[in-house]
């Protein structure tokens, strides 16, 4: 078997190959699109999977740490049970590394395979369903943000908007260039901005979608600087009543659902989960963004078969303010390749990974990577690849 780099002469190949496993029919007039890169496995000279990654960078306490996103898994059909996938998943770490990608997201299909590999269950991707009478019964803002239709020139400060409530959220994607085309959103068939002295407060984007006697506004982003603009927006959704069934808004920032749309008790929520894995531990924590804490430090051993390069004996350090991993230490605290994600994004502490047989070690010396990486609700992602 073979692994090398996608080119564009696979096109036809790897068409074939992800019409089968996604049952897509829509040919893509390129197959290695700007801000990604994937790998192809051959057997035989015949394509028989292919991978790809694309260059993300992911928010966890305020810094935008890069990802590698894998996607577009697929395997020939007459080819399975040969370790294709396997082989692609190796080589995708080691090629993540090399374009300094130091985690990796993925939706899985097959779980148990990324588990495999150390890639573990994160955060999630979420959409709710907001009826019409609970978006009436939304407080009006005091002081109404004026609002007025999206163009070209709005689309740096779109994005500036965008971060400024990403950066906040750990697990949101930074929407960077050239991965993510800017000018895409104004396809959409609303794309509305609320002004304001320093760039803008806030923009929504929607399409309106088919079904039942009315419709639904499918909403892809409610953004708001403030709780004035966060309050405008659910208006102007509100406005739309009698027009519409009910409103599905793709969760960006919770504390729209969780604080000031009025779900009911009970409401339909469309979940799908991603897993995480941490490519290169020192990169990892070297980008991320940590609390403010009294100087500390925990000796780990990393388990990992996949990532050799960051297994072994580690020294994780708080000073002043910064946190590094240095080699050396006892090795005190014993974490597993598939621990590192859901410990890096604060998606489950110690305890959680020990009674999943992730963790070993005394609890006394594992209380610093709680203190690190406890993060305030569940890690998501707005985007999905």
């Amino acid at each position: 078997m073979r692994i090398r780099e996608l080119v564009e002469d696979d096109l036809d190949a790897v068409f074939r190959l992800r019409k089968l496993a996604f049952n897509s029919t829509e040919r893509p007039e390129r197959v290695v699109k700007p801000g990604s890169h994937g790998l192809v496995a051959e057997i035989d000279g015949r394509v028989a999977g292919v991978l790809g990654i694309g260059a993300y960078a992911q928010f966890y306490g305020g810094a935008a740490v890069p990802m590698g996103g894998i996607g577009g898994v697929a395997v020939d059909g007459a080819l399975r049970g040969r370790g294709v996938a396997n082989a692609l998943l190796r080589e995708a770490l080691t090629t993540m590394r090399e374009h300094g990608q130091a985690i990796s997201a993925l939706y899985p299909t097959v779980p148990t395979l990324y588990r495999k590999f150390g890639w573990e269950r994160t955060g999630v991707f979420e959409w709710v369903e907001l009826p019409m009478d609970r978006l009436l019964s939304v407080p009006r803002p005091s002081e109404p943000v004026p609002s007025r239709p999206a163009g070209e020139s709005d689309l740096a400060a779109l994005h500036d908007c965008y971060l400024e409530v990403a950066r906040t959220v750990d697990g949101l994607a930074d929407r960077r260039p050239p991965r993510i085309d800017l000018a895409k959103v104004l396809e959409m068939d609303l794309v509305s901005v609320l002004p304001g002295p320093n760039g803008l407060r806030g923009y929504l984007t929607a399409t309106r979608e088919a079904g039942g006697d009315m419709g639904r506004l499918k909403v892809f982003d409610l953004i708001g600087a403030d709780v004035e603009a966060q309050l405008t927006l659910l208006a102007s959704l509100a406005s739309w009543a009698g027009t519409l069934e009910a409103v599905d808004l793709r969760i960006t920032d919770p504390a729209t659902v969780d604080l000031l749309a009025g779900t009911p008790l009970r409401h339909s929520v469309w979940t799908s989960t991603w897993m995480q894995r941490v490519v290169d531990l020192p990169a990892a924590v070297a980008a991320r963004g940590w609390p403010r804490l009294a100087n500390a430090a925990v000796d780990l051993e990393v388990v990992d078969e996949h990532a050799p390069w960051h297994a072994g004996l580690h020294r994780l350090v708080a000073e002043d303010g910064a946190v590094r991993v240095e080699p050396g230490g006892s090795g005190a605290v014993r974490l597993h390749a598939r621990a590192l994600g859901p410990w890096f994004s604060g998606a489950q502490n110690t305890h959680a990974l020990r009674r999943a047989g992730l963790l070993e070690g005394d609890p006394a010396d594992a209380v610093v990577l709680d203190q690190l990486a406890g993060s305030a609700g569940t890690p998501r992602l707005a985007d999905f690849f």
